[in-house]
């Protein structure tokens, strides 16, 4: 089978706060579990993302700290490189958009929809601070709704009623830091990226992905450019009056930067590039923007799919390809966005301001990654919001990950290295019963195989653990704790039967957990890595160092394939794989939520 290329182009989280079980039941545990099965399928898998720099949440806290937005995002960006490590988040590169190579190549492809008429100019009414001598940006703006009254709404968005805001139709609008600083209406000219342009094209761009993309992301966007096509579709702004970001590449433009939103989602392809380069091979990306079978697919929650599904492919559309010189073809279009929904935290939303959140370095702590990874990949939020209940944390983990799978692994892997001096066991001929279990282990691959390709990780999950399920029901049945002692060449059959099914399960079980199952592979006697290694590196570039994680699959053995057990192979003595919670726990961790929270100085 010919390896395909897949790239898998995470979102970008802001560095403006820790990461929550939010980020990661939304986009990163999702695409970490799918990159690692097309790992192990052998294909070609370039796993990108990095550290939102810019944009005004980041400002906005670094004013509220009194520090400057560069302090903060290093900041943040370091806590995200080793929360993703200490998850195995497995990025071949996890960069941030504050490197030269992500500005240059944003700058070129501003440059690039300027030339081919992509861009034009318009006069908007924004709000100034005469006190500070600039205009205020949207989420510095606080002021009373005219919708519904609430008199903190912010900006861009009113937090009572749910509506998109104009600040400069608020209600008595002030600067949320400075309540004396009058606020006044002046006219800025911003370029705007013309949608009208590409309508025509996205809409047939969609019509060839309905069979592949989840229907709440395609009819999403397939409503709002038909909605703004109705309604004269209208240019999104793409610069902003902002003195931190990716700057206009234009004379006279000086004070204005790429709107982030724009910015930030070029950063699947700068990161691409940077890879490339880091690894001295600097056209490599080429083969994933411009080889027209291979598939990009984009990891965003809901509130991301306009600038996934609408506003980049517009760009990719416009800017056609990067250099008239690199390639034949146009850059490729998003192959499928699975966008996940929302994950509440017990029945309510996450709200930073409330604390109402589980942060994910602070229950790394705490639990094994596994253990978290487990039960947030059982509860994605696929289809419709999830919630993460502290009830259902430990019974899941208890009653399935420990009990279950943890159970099946360590009886049976320490039942054979007593009972068989540490080797698996010789037979002479399976049984039915034990062919059967084989034979429904080996099936999972092709089953959760197929569930994967799909993105329908939750499921593939579910028919994986049916399976675990299956074999716990086969063993208590043959019973080789007890056969041994009359009849030790029966019980060698199943003991070796169940062996395999293990050996199969840890396989297909290795994206969703991949700790345990390199636990499982060296207890029976394998070699080497299921997967590769992930470590932080520093990058000079020519005016500054950057750290990244990077992930090195030299070393990795692993393969989608079923199990070759050899009899009388040798085992290691294995240990427990998972810790059982104690049920107390739920308690003591709802109790945190809501609670002030150590924000780490800087």
């Amino acid at each position: 089978m010919t390896a395909k290329h897949i790239l898998v182009s995470v979102a970008w989280p802001y560095s403006n706060g820790d990461l929550h079980v939010g980020h990661l039941a939304g986009a990163y545990l999702p695409a970490d579990i799918f990159a690692r099965f097309h790992r192990l399928k052998g294909n070609k898998v370039l796993m990108v993302s990095g550290s939102d720099s810019h944009g005004t949440p980041i400002s906005v806290e670094a004013d509220a700290r009194g520090i400057s937005p560069r302090e903060l995002f290093e900041h943040y960006h370091r806590r995200f490189l080793k929360t993703y490590q200490k998850l195995g988040i497995s990025y071949d590169l996890y960069t941030h958009t504050d490197t030269e190579n992500h500005h240059d190549i944003a700058q070129q492809i501003f440059r690039r929809l300027l030339d081919k008429g992509y861009l034009y100019t318009e006069a908007q009414q924004l709000l100034y601070s005469e006190k500070q001598s600039r205009f205020l940006p949207d989420r510095y703006v606080e002021g009373k709704c005219y919708i519904c009254g609430f008199e903190n709404a912010r900006g861009d968005q009113c937090d009572n009623c749910g509506n998109l805001m104009d600040a400069t139709q608020l209600i008595n609008p002030r600067n949320r830091f400075d309540t004396a600083d009058s606020l006044v209406i002046r006219e800025s000219t911003h370029y705007f990226l013309d949608l009208s342009q590409t309508a025509d094209q996205l809409l047939t761009y969609l019509e060839g992905n309905q069979e592949r993309w989840r229907p709440s992301v395609i009819n999403f966007t397939r409503n709002m450019i038909n909605q703004g096509v109705k309604d004269d579709l209208r240019g999104r702004a793409y610069t902003r009056d902002l003195d931190w970001g990716v700057p206009v590449p234009l004379e006279g433009w000086d004070g204005k930067r790429i709107y982030v939103w724009f910015e930030a989602v070029n950063g699947y392809l700068t990161a691409a590039v940077e890879w490339a380069k880091n690894h001295g091979t600097p056209k490599a990306w080429q083969d994933w923007w411009y080889n027209p079978d291979a598939q990009t697919v984009y990891f965003i929650g809901k509130d991301n799919v306009p600038f996934h599904t609408v506003i980049w492919p517009a760009q990719l559309i416009g800017v056609g390809r990067l250099d008239e010189a690199d390639a034949p073809a146009a850059l490729n279009l998003p192959y499928d966005v699975p966008a996940n929904q929302f994950m509440n935290i017990e029945g309510q939303k996450f709200s930073k301001s409330r604390n109402w959140a589980i942060w994910v370095p602070d229950i790394l702590e705490r639990y094994q990654p596994d253990a978290l990874r487990y039960y947030v990949a059982a509860a994605f939020p696929e289809t419709a919001d999830a919630d993460f209940n502290w009830e259902s944390f430990v019974t899941r983990v208890n009653n399935e990950l420990v009990a279950a799978w943890g159970n099946l692994v360590n009886r049976m892997l320490t039942f054979a290295y007593k009972r068989f001096d540490g080797k698996v066991p010789t037979y002479d001929e399976l049984t039915e019963a034990d062919t059967a279990i084989i034979a429904q282990s080996e099936a999972a691959f092709e089953e959760v195989g197929a569930l994967l390709e799909k993105v329908k990780l939750r499921e593939a999950l579910q028919a994986a653990f049916g399976i675990v399920r299956e074999a716990n029901v086969y063993l208590d049945r043959r019973a080789p704790w007890k056969t041994i002692k009359e009849d030790p060449a029966d019980a060698a059959r199943s003991v070796y039967a169940i062996l395999r099914v293990i050996d199969n399960l840890k396989t297909v079980l290795a994206p969703f957990l991949p700790f345990s199952a390199q636990q499982v592979h060296e207890y029976l006697g394998y070699e080497g890595q299921l997967f590769g290694t992930l470590d932080i590196v520093e990058y000079q570039e020519s005016t500054r160092a950057h750290e990244a994680l990077v992930y090195d699959a030299a070393d990795a053995i692993g393969r989608w394939e079923k199990s070759a057990l050899a009899q009388g192979q040798a085992l290691r003595e294995p240990a427990a794989l998972f810790v059982k919670l104690e049920p107390s726990i739920a308690e003591t961790e709802r109790a945190f939520l809501g609670q002030p929270r150590d924000e780490h100085d800087i």
